[in-house]
């Protein structure tokens, strides 16, 4: 079922619709070298097979994870007998240095047009002498639940190359939940109408398709990703960012598909980094409340773990939020790494030992002798060294038990004015 020429293709119009410069390109002849980046089912090596059937040219498909340099020789010598021929490499990522060595001058001078697809992020993973080559770099998103819908009544209807020649009986409604289920991955679509046709009863000479079987098949079709992919990172990263802009909704969503991945170690070191860098001073007590939360995953095991996680993760969500202690850490780190740094003054420097006087390590005030109303102690005497002294790093949100704290910060900092 694989488009034959690029106004086949189902969806990517941000990539290759009419209105794109690639699509006017491929159709006025020239296609240049490219890298296509997406998930699985998204339609990388359907595209590259429908812009070689567009403009006619020799197509040659490889897999960089078991090529070798006979391989590319081959191709090489394919391109010396034809002019020009289209080589697409799936899993680029994993090419190496020999494979390059003996590929790349080709692309340069345009007798080999080179197509490399991968799931996993180019500007990370693809050799950038590679990257360099290829001009343009296109990342395809998963398929509308649309997309999915015609692609399968093509496929239901096409003769040739589908289920065309069997009477199949299936509903607008069955087709849809179909298409739902596979979550925008083409592949898995067809696949798994295949298996629901092939699973479904006959009569007359009729396959009628039952809604059990499609919900039977269905189950888990959505999951994707592996625990060290590009797209287990960026759902780490959804999951944060969901949390940090308090939509429970999302960050629920997210997390339901780190724990059907699996790694509950990742998952619950995340949250816990999470919960210091994005809730913070604004509600301190959410980085126990979160350990808590991971430590009790930790000893559950998947599939219980979710039950402490889904509360530390909707906790979080709802929490005021605050990054500003960890910012004014990375303030002070800036400022020591460019050089502004200062003798410790004399007063703070150790002096439990014999001869710390006549080093002039004294005049130490201890805060703990001065009361300051509820507060505790305190007294005003110089902590930074002397050229930065007045420097400040922090700057504290007004949120949550952080408002409460901040006050006394600006409180403290204006006696010391005076």
């Amino acid at each position: 079922m694989r488009p034959k020429t690029i106004d086949e293709i189902a969806g990517q119009e941000d990539v290759i619709g009419p209105h794109t410069a690639l699509y006017k390109m491929i159709k006025n002849g020239h296609v240049p070298s490219m890298l296509l980046y997406g998930e699985p089912g998204v339609g990388k090596t359907s595209l590259a097979h429908a812009i070689a059937g567009t403009v006619n040219l020799p197509f040659i498909p490889l897999n960089a994870t078991v090529a070798g340099k006979k391989d590319i020789e081959e191709v090489v010598a394919e391109s010396r007998m034809t002019g020009k021929v289209i080589l697409f490499l799936d899993e680029i990522h994993r090419f190496n240095k020999l494979q390059q060595d003996a590929l790349l001058p080709h692309v340069e001078n345009g007798s080999i047009i080179l197509i490399g697809a991968t799931t996993e992020n180019p500007f990370h993973d693809v050799n950038p002498a590679i990257r360099s080559r290829c001009g343009e770099i296109k990342q395809l998103k998963r398929l509308s639940q649309q997309d999915v819908h015609k692609l399968l009544k093509r496929a239901i209807e096409d003769e040739q190359r589908g289920l065309g020649k069997q009477k199949i009986m299936i509903t607008e409604e069955q087709t849809n939940k179909i298409a739902g289920g596979a979550n925008g991955d083409a592949r898995k679509a067809l696949t798994l109408l295949e298996s629901i046709v092939y699973a479904s009863d006959e009569e007359d000479g009729a396959t009628i398709v039952d809604d059990s079987v499609i919900d039977n098949l269905v189950d888990r079709i959505g999951v994707y990703g592996d625990k060290k992919g590009s797209h287990f990172y960026n759902l780490l990263s959804a999951l944060q960012k969901s949390v940090r802009g308090s939509d429970v909704d999302a960050a629920l969503y997210y997390m339901a598909h780190l724990l059907e991945v699996g790694d509950l170690t990742a998952v619950s070191r995340r949250l816990l980094v999470m919960a210091y860098e994005d809730i913070g001073l604004a509600n301190p007590a959410v980085g126990g409340h979160v350990l808590q939360a991971v430590q009790a995953a930790d000893r559950l095991g998947l599939p219980e773990a979710r039950i402490p996680l889904a509360s530390a993760v909707v906790e979080m969500c709802l929490s005021p939020k605050s990054n500003s202690a960890y910012k004014a850490l990375d303030n002070a780190i800036s400022t020591i790494r460019s050089g502004k740094t200062g003798d410790i003054p004399s007063h703070l420097r150790d002096a439990h030992y014999a001869g710390a006087k006549s080093l002039g390590h004294e005049g130490y005030l201890y805060p703990h002798d001065q009361p300051l109303g509820t507060f505790g102690g305190w007294v005003d005497q110089q902590y930074l060294p002397d050229h930065i002294k007045h420097t400040t790093f922090y700057k504290p949100v007004n949120a949550g038990e952080e408002k409460r704290m901040g006050a006394i910060y600006e409180k403290l900092k204006t006696m010391k004015k005076k």
